[in-house]
């Protein structure tokens, strides 16, 4: 397989805010953009590696602004960077008053999928090709990313060898 652009895995939805989105506080619940960033992203993975994927890992959400029931809500997403059979995608969730027509930065994300064979086992994914700064800023940084993760997950498996199986 060839190497692919960032563009060619990128995923834009465009969505409305209703009331059963959220929560006591009269914005978005945070489970629901949660799910809808995992879900914009295994796109962008499958469209990249063009088989199966599996979330191996949520790296980041970061909530930075309350997306309000008078907002769209829009998901772009697309790989910013691959190891051998893993890929890194990068999710911007952008909140636009629809009466105003302001837009801000609501969160951000950063998810790790891993790609499938027909076996289920993991099989290897194209280099990622960036173009735009954002692209080439989030591409230059990701091995730094990489190497954290790698850490963060020696760390889970430690603590989860240490954890009870016991019933409470």
């Amino acid at each position: 397989m060839e190497a692919k652009y960032c563009k060619e895995s990128r995923v834009i939805r465009t969505s409305r805010v209703f009331p059963n989105d959220v929560n006591n506080h009269n914005t978005l619940f945070g489970g629901r953009l949660m799910s809808d960033i995992d879900q914009v992203a295994s796109i962008s993975a499958a469209r990249h590696s063009r088989s199966e994927c599996v979330t191996a890992s949520t790296d980041s959400v970061d909530f930075l602004h309350p997306v309000r029931p008078t907002d769209s809500v829009c998901f772009e997403s697309y790989v910013t960077w691959k190891g051998t059979s893993s890929m890194e995608v990068f999710v911007k969730v952008i909140a636009e008053d629809l009466k105003s027509g302001k837009r801000k930065i609501a969160a951000t994300a950063l998810l790790t999928f891993v790609a499938l064979d027909e076996h289920k086992r993991p099989t290897w994914v194209p280099d990622v090709i960036p173009e735009t700064e954002e692209e080439k800023k989030l591409h230059e940084t990701a091995p730094e990313r990489a190497r954290m993760r790698k850490e963060r997950k020696q760390k889970s498996k430690d603590l989860a060898a240490f954890l009870t199986l016991d019933h409470p």
